[in-house]
């Protein structure tokens, strides 16, 4: 089984508190793969159902081979974080997932009334494609050859299988 190589830091995008959580659910993700479209209400009502007991962190994994959008999907969403709109824009990527192309990400910073120049800015540093390449990095050590890849309290979990009801297990198993 794989372990989770890279530890939670403050530069993830956390909800909830890892440190108190009973399950600590890291997400490796690409905005435009359609299995993380399908895992995106499962784990976002699992999270809200159970705030107490859930942390979850989300990692950029864009499969740029496959995938047109990834990239640009995850810096935008990295760039709305510098602006402490992450997961606004994260969920708003995912629930207009089928819509996605430069445009809509655009449509999306407006939605969020997002400053432009700031994104405009933002997105061109090393520091946004340095943080989304050491999540890729990071998601490539810990064995994660696909997406969407989830740890459950560090170990690599295998035992989702596209349900809500695997994610409820989660809380009776461990």
């Amino acid at each position: 089984m794989s372990t989770l190589r890279i530890p939670i830091t403050s530069a993830d995008h956390t909800v909830g508190d890892p440190s108190t959580a009973k399950i600590v659910l890291v997400e490796y993700g690409d905005y435009q793969c359609p299995y993380c479209g399908h895992a995106f209400p499962l784990v976002k009502r699992f999270v809200e159902e159970h705030p107490e007991e859930v942390a979850f962190i989300f990692r950029n994994f864009p499969l740029t081979d496959a995938h047109e959008y990834a990239m640009a999907a995850a810096t935008i969403a990295e760039a709305s974080g510098k602006q402490g709109k992450f997961w606004e824009m994260h969920d708003l990527i995912y629930n207009n997932q089928n819509l996605l192309n430069e445009n809509m990400l655009k449509e999306c910073v407006a939605t969020l009334k997002l400053s432009v120049n700031q994104i405009e800015n933002d997105i061109h540093t090393s520091e946004l494609q340095n943080k989304i390449e050491a999540d890729f990095e990071g998601g490539v050590r810990s064995g994660v050859n696909g997406t969407p890849s989830f740890f459950v309290n560090g170990q690599k979990w295998e035992d989702y299988d596209g349900t809500y009801n695997s994610f409820l297990e989660l809380l009776s198993n461990n």
